[in-house]
């Protein structure tokens, strides 16, 4: 595959339970077991559906009209089972409100196609958890 398809970051451990994630532009998030205030491995994943889609019908929407009010509610239900530990139920909530008048009329009628589009073919992240992939796991 080509380099401009590679994404990476590195993981540091920073404290018992506790790392810290850092992308290639030097950006840090923290990452906790759920003992702390810091993003759990899973609210992360979360978060980067719910990121992945806010990006993709922001876009999208956008280009007719600045929001109002834009939220993102992600949710799902962690079990353990014969697969071992996953995420089932996975669901993506969108609580977008657009200004009165004819901007704002033209992004809240693409509003349902852009929801659609990202969950369908745009969103990578979404797109990955549906489909799969192969993942390594090595020892450097």
């Amino acid at each position: 595959m080509s380099d401009d398809s590679l994404r990476r970051l590195d993981l540091t451990r920073s404290g018992e339970g506790r790392y810290q994630a850092v992308n290639e532009r030097g950006g840090v998030l923290a990452v906790g077991s759920g003992t702390d205030p810091d993003f759990t491995p899973v609210e992360l994943l979360l978060a980067a559906l719910a990121g992945c889609t806010a990006i993709d019908v922001g876009l999208i929407t956008g280009k007719r009209a600045q929001p109002d009010s834009f939220g993102v509610h992600v949710e799902g239900h962690k079990v353990r089972d014969e697969g071992g530990s996953h995420l089932v139920d996975l669901s993506v909530t969108l609580a977008v409100t657009f200004p009165e008048g004819e901007a704002g009329d033209r992004a809240r009628e693409v509003l349902p196609r852009a929801i659609q589009q990202s969950g369908d073919r745009l969103c990578t992240v979404g797109r990955t958890l549906q489909i799969g992939t192969s993942i390594e796991y090595r020892r450097a």
